[in-house]
């Protein structure tokens, strides 16, 4: 039997932008998604911590040390410039796997989006 479990997470960062007219997805600093275990085109929950909707997109690799958090497309109506908002990625895995499987969890600078 195979589950869906947390696989990642990065904790608390800030959005630096939002643009409703791209194709969507959400763009992520190279460097967190490098440190939070998560690769490009990845599927991604999105939870916003300032009006609490939750969102599913797919990723897109921002530019490395630009600290940049970017809602594409329609996602961009569920947050603002500013929101803090939390990633998770989830993986599917084997039942027993999932019990010995330990998450990433990063907890980057949530004013610069920086990995502390």
């Amino acid at each position: 039997m195979k589950i869906e479990v947390f696989k990642s997470k990065i904790h608390r960062v800030t959005v630096t932008g939002a643009d409703l007219n791209y194709m969507g997805s959400i763009t992520i600093d190279a460097d967190l998604l490098k440190a939070a275990n998560i690769i490009p085109g990845e599927k991604v929950q999105v939870v916003n911590i300032n009006n609490g909707e939750r969102l599913e997109t797919y990723v897109i690799e921002g530019k490395a040390g630009s600290g940049e958090i970017t809602l594409n497309g329609p996602a961009a109506r569920k947050v603002q410039k500013g929101d803090v908002i939390i990633i998770i990625s989830y993986a599917l895995m084997d039942f027993e796997e999932a019990k010995k499987f330990k998450p990433t969890i990063i907890f980057p600078d949530e004013k610069t989006n920086r990995l502390k």
